[in-house]
């Protein structure tokens, strides 16, 4: 599958989503990380869609669809994330319980509407940074009782805590350098419930694929400045 129209000036957005496909390829092992640094230095060096594209023609888009070209260089989203293919399909948990133990629901897996989590003398870890949404609103429940659960979304989701602890704690933090901004097309999350003698945390955290971009646009920017010591510098 090509570009309908080759010599269209690439955006950062389009380049974003090219360099996450090339991430999740490399961190599949489809490929080396010799030609993964080659593709991603050319990713942020093209200008126009005919460069993009020969850049992931040969690589399925994150999430296992076919068709990499089309979702990585002409997404609808101007995140990182394209937002709308995760949205929609069939819940696989709609809930979570741990008693005298613990519970994960993490990495691919589809949130339904509801999603109800107990906790109690244990734990829960409910991560919603690589997961797909059967709907747009979600709303996750959340009790403990002498426990403690964790919730961790991404920056850019539009999420609502109203939970509240009794002889505990609930509510939202964050270890981001900047204010989130919610991304055009994001789900609604809205995270409530209560905490007795436990705690409910809520914390934004940026995904492993974005922090390993954040990471090689460092390595790249230093690379620039001093060709000869960039790696050193970042080790």
């Amino acid at each position: 599958m090509t570009s309908e129209n080759p010599d269209m000036r690439a955006s950062d957005a389009e380049r974003e989503r090219v360099a996450e496909t090339l991430r999740e390829a490399v961190a599949e092992g489809r490929l080396e990380m010799d030609e993964f640094e080659q593709r991603l230095d050319a990713t942020f060096k093209a200008r126009t869609h005919g460069e993009l594209v020969p850049l992931v023609r040969d690589l399925p888009v994150p999430g296992g669809r076919s068709g990499a070209t089309a979702g990585a260089v002409a997404g609808t989203s101007g995140s990182a994330v394209d937002w709308p293919a995760r949205i929609g399909g069939t819940p696989t948990s709609s809930g979570g319980f741990a008693f005298w133990g613990g519970f994960s629901r993490k990495g691919r897996w589809t949130v339904g509407p509801t999603f109800t989590a107990f906790a109690m003398w244990g734990g829960g870890e409910i991560d919603l940074r690589e997961a797909h949404f059967a709907e747009r609103d979600v709303v996750i429940r959340c009790f403990t009782i002498m426990g403690g659960m964790q919730v961790t979304v991404p920056p850019d989701l539009d999420l609502q805590v109203s939970g509240f602890g009794v002889m505990g704690g609930f509510g939202e933090h964050s270890k981001l350098d900047e204010e989130p901004e919610v991304a055009p097309g994001a789900p609604r999350v809205k995270v409530t419930g209560f905490a007795l003698m436990g705690g409910v945390g809520v914390e934004r955290k940026r995904r492993k694929a974005e922090k390993r971009r954040l990471q090689e646009q460092e390595r790249l920017r230093l690379e620039k400045r001093d060709p000869g010591d960039g790696r050193k510098e970042l080790g």
